[in-house]
C-alpha cells in the first residue's frame, strides 16, 4: 500500500463554506473514491487554508488520481469545489501537489 501526502489551498474567504461542504460529502463521491483506490483518506487544514491531504492506495498517487478523474461524480464535485480552491503547484498551476515521503514509523 502506497502512502500519499499532498497539499491544496482553500481561498481564505471560503474556509467556512469549504468545511461545511466536507461535513456532507456526497455518498456517491465517497464510494467512487473507495472504488478507485483512495483509502484511509483525510484532510487537515491550517487557519490560512493550506490543506494537507493523506490517503493510502494500492499503486500510486498518479494511478489513484487518474482513476478518480474518470468518475463523473468526481467531475461534478471538482466543478462545485473549483471556486473554493487556488493553485498550489506553481510548476503546473494545479490545485494539488504530491509531497515526497521522507520518513515513516510503523
Amino acid at each position: 500500500m502506497k502512502r500519499v501526502g499532498f497539499l491544496m489551498k482553500v481561498r481564505e474567504d471560503k474556509l467556512e463554506m469549504y468545511k461545511e461542504h466536507h461535513k456532507r460529502v456526497w455518498p456517491e463521491l465517497l464510494e467512487a473514491h473507495r472504488r478507485t483506490g483512495w483509502h484511509n483518506y483525510s484532510l487537515f487544514m491550517r487557519e490560512d487554508g493550506l490543506v494537507f491531504g493523506y490517503f493510502e492506495t494500492p499503486e500510486s498517487y498518479q494511478a489513484a488520481l487518474d482513476a478518480i478523474e474518470k468518475e463523473e461524480i468526481n467531475t461534478r464535485w471538482d466543478e462545485f469545489m473549483e471556486p473554493y480552491l487556488e493553485a498550489v503547484n506553481e510548476a503546473t498551476g494545479g490545485i494539488m501537489m504530491e509531497l515526497e515521503e521522507v520518513f515513516h514509523l510503523d
